[in-house]
């Protein structure tokens, strides 16, 4: 009689910068200690699917593999249940958010040395000017439609499709609602991975004392040029609340 393998369930967080990525990353790392690895890669924007299927491959002891730089399809591995988590924010308000990290951030980086020697518009009007640079334009619709290359359509339609993936197979999440998708998590991963528990986290923060007053015509100016983040963070909202409550998925779990 050949008995089937057993699926080995791990997580994937793919980090995207200021969406409450690190405070992600504490909580599985106090889950699963030794257990949680994070990696960058450089690919120079090259679709990387094949460095992170080799790297969960060959990391068997890890359950938990978190990265910034997640360039292209989640990876689909014979035996391997990959659980993707991708946290996603308002876009006027992850670019304040950025801004003000950069300003503060102890790294010597063309970001930081930008925040550092500008106001938020300066900051914002000089990364719009650079031909390719995201950071200020639609960041979350390009790193979302980088996961479904092949899907017909514009950048967004990419985009709209990855978080249904995401949203069917993982947790999508929404920063200003952290604590629901934690619980999702929970309720996913605590029956396939191990045991998870998580208390309030705020890492890598900036106060809200410290916010940024954003004028009038700056809203304007982010609202217009992240169009295609607005509707993708308004689409991740609907396809949250359509989820499964983390109630019916821990009796349905038990099952």
């Amino acid at each position: 009689m050949t008995m089937n393998k057993p699926l080995r369930s791990v997580i994937l967080h793919n980090h995207l910068f200021k969406n409450a990525g690190t405070s992600v990353d504490h909580i599985l790392r106090d889950n699963y200690a030794g257990r949680w690895v994070s990696r960058e890669f450089t690919s120079l924007g090259q679709d990387n699917t094949a460095d992170l299927a080799k790297w969960i491959s060959e990391d068997q002891d890890a359950v938990a593999f978190s990265t910034h730089t997640m360039l292209g399809p989640i990876p689909v591995l014979e035996g391997v249940e990959i659980i993707p988590v991708t946290m996603l924010r308002d876009p006027v308000e992850r670019i304040a958010s950025a801004y003000r990290f950069e300003r503060v951030q102890k790294a010597d980086t063309f970001g930081t040395r930008l925040a550092r020697q500008n106001g938020f518009a300066g900051y914002v009007h000089a990364r719009l000017s650079i031909n390719g640079d995201r950071q200020c334009r639609n960041f979350q619709t390009n790193r979302m439609s980088i996961l479904s290359p092949t899907t017909p359509g514009r950048d967004l339609d990419r985009a709209m499709h990855s978080l249904r993936e995401i949203s069917r197979t993982g947790v999508l999440g929404i920063v200003s609602d952290f604590a629901a998708a934690m619980d999702r998590l929970k309720a996913i991963v605590s029956r396939r991975v191990g045991s998870f528990d998580w208390k309030p986290v705020v890492a890598n923060a900036t106060g809200q004392q410290s916010a940024h007053a954003i004028s009038p015509d700056m809203r304007q100016l982010l609202l217009e040029t992240n169009a295609d983040d607005l509707s993708l963070f308004q689409y991740a909202q609907r396809l949250s609340e359509q989820s499964v409550a983390p109630e019916q998925m821990y009796r349905l779990a038990a099952v």
